[in-house]
């Protein structure tokens, strides 16, 4: 369940609620009785932890990639048969 953050405009009294989403907005202020407690918009509370797919996943990605260690280091020409020498 999210937690709505609710602020009166009357009073400017603040308090948290935990709602279900279909539950009704609360609309009178607990503190003055009057009609003016309102809904905030708030940002999203929660935290990525632990590797996540961002680490595991796209870590390299747009970058170079790393160079085999066996393939970059032999040239071209000596991976050609020798030419032949007949007479």
């Amino acid at each position: 369940m999210p937690i709505y953050a609710y602020k009166c405009s009357s009073c400017q009294y603040e308090k948290d609620v935990l709602q279900k989403m279909s539950d009704p907005v609360l609309e009178v202020c607990p503190e003055c009785n009057q009609p003016t407690f309102t809904k905030q918009v708030t940002a999203a509370g929660f935290q990525l932890k632990g590797t996540g797919w961002y680490v595991t996943d796209f870590r390299n990605q747009g970058g170079s990639k790393p160079a085999d260690s066996g393939s970059a280091s032999t040239p071209a020409a000596s991976s050609a048969p020798a030419p032949s020498t007949s007479s």
